[in-house]
């Protein structure tokens, strides 16, 4: 979605009637003075205030060294791993505005160089004192390391987008989708320097609201069943590597390695990796259940997920099946997906062309095809739907930098 328009809603909620807003990504003006410096004035269409979670005063009292300027001052956590190889890319792709960056890691990571803008970086190692000087923090490298730096970024007065599920679900905190529920946003303002913590939803989710919002905000979801195919890329990059290692060593007639799962990767699948709760589901089913729920902030929903890893690389694809409270024919939903920002179509009966996880890698959008009315039903109020979404981009970083960017005119 390079240079596209983002348009999401204002007031009145998930459910409510709301008006809608057209925000641009910022354009690059020019390069400044330290690792790595962009300066000039922006103009955006607008932006919201975002949810407010305090981790104390400190950051109030920051000299004035420290102090926000025009621009952020961004850092990315975990800046080798996937995600934040692709916060690297979006931020450039996406002309994001900085008036600096800096890239952390572990200390096994430090002193290593990563392109940018043609421009070496070198990244730093993650300490407790890593941001004084940081204005927005996008956080990819796990949830312990979230849950430890996190509230620190945000005493030292930066604002946390955070990738991992550490604070998801923690009340107070927005879980954010852009397109669907930018005005949960509310309360952060960066250059106050007064911190605060935004989450970014579970891939899975993230890919499946995507399709589902606008026809929940039709018809009214009253129930929804969830199977996901998930791509390596959705456990790391070193599954992403493993899986291509063992496809060679598979097709080589050689034992596989696994070093990530206890299973075969190339050439099979199984039950999603996350961990068995007692009831029979696991934790990645769980997350779209409750995620959904806080998302729209909408309770009356029922959930029920399956989700599978599949030897794919880097797209997941779902399949789901909608219940309504109110008839939607397929066409209107058509109407409504072609109209959704983020959505692309891909539903060519006549040529059996639909969403696959390969058209799906690399783009912003998520595709959803397979749009036909429930037949087990006898009345309109069922659809069902394939979508798929590249897990890296609007699945994880994307989503996070579309967060970032509705930050800038706060």
């Amino acid at each position: 979605m390079n240079r596209k328009e983002i348009v999401t809603r204002v007031g009145g909620g998930i459910h409510g009637p709301m008006a809608t807003v057209k925000v641009k990504p910022h354009r690059r003006i020019g390069a400044g003075a330290r690792t790595l410096v962009v300066t000039g004035s922006k103009k955006h269409a607008a932006y919201y205030q975002a949810g407010r979670h305090l981790r104390g005063v400190a950051a109030q009292a920051a000299s004035s060294s420290n102090q926000a300027g025009s621009e952020p001052r961004v850092a990315i956590v975990g800046a080798t791993g996937a995600v934040g190889q692709e916060f690297l890319e979006l931020l450039d792709e996406r002309d994001f505005p900085l008036k600096e960056l800096k890239l952390l890691a572990s200390a096994r990571s430090a002193g290593k160089t990563m392109k940018f803008q043609g421009r070496d970086l070198v990244v730093e190692e993650l300490k407790e004192d890593s941001f004084g000087d940081v204005d927005i923090a996008l956080f990819s490298a796990g949830g312990g390391i979230s849950k430890k730096f996190g509230p620190l970024a945000s005493d030292a007065g930066a604002v946390v987008v955070d990738n991992s599920s550490a604070f998801r679900m923690t009340e107070g905190v927005p879980l954010v989708i852009p397109e669907i529920n930018a005005e949960a946003m509310r309360g952060v303002n960066w250059r106050e320097r007064t911190g605060g913590i935004i989450a970014n939803p579970n891939c899975s989710t993230i890919i499946a609201l995507m399709a589902v919002t606008p026809l929940h905000r039709e018809a009214g979801v009253r129930r929804m069943v969830v199977s996901t195919y998930q791509a390596a890329s959705g456990a790391g990059q070193a599954a992403m590597d493993e899986l291509v290692l063992q496809t060679k060593e598979a097709l080589e007639g050689k034992e596989v390695t696994k070093d990530i799962f206890p299973f075969q990767y190339a050439f099979n699948l199984f039950s999603h990796n996350s961990p068995m709760q007692d009831n029979g589901y696991n934790e990645e089913e769980l997350k779209m259940v409750k995620e959904t729920k806080k998302i729209w902030s909408y309770d009356d929903v029922s959930i029920t997920a399956t989700c599978i890893r599949v030897p794919v690389i880097r797209a997941h694809a779902e399949s789901i099946n909608l219940e309504f409270d109110r008839p939607l024919s397929e066409e209107r939903a058509r109407e409504l997906l072609s109209g959704s920002p983020g959505v692309t179509i891909s539903d060519d009966r006549a040529a059996n062309s639909f969403p696959t996880p390969l058209d799906a890698s690399y783009k912003d959008d998520v595709l959803v095809g397979r749009i036909r009315r429930d037949i087990s039903r006898e009345d309109q109020n069922g659809l069902d739907l394939f979508v798929c979404g590249d897990q890296i981009r609007k699945g994880a970083a994307l989503n996070a930098v579309q967060i970032a960017e509705l930050l800038l005119d706060q």
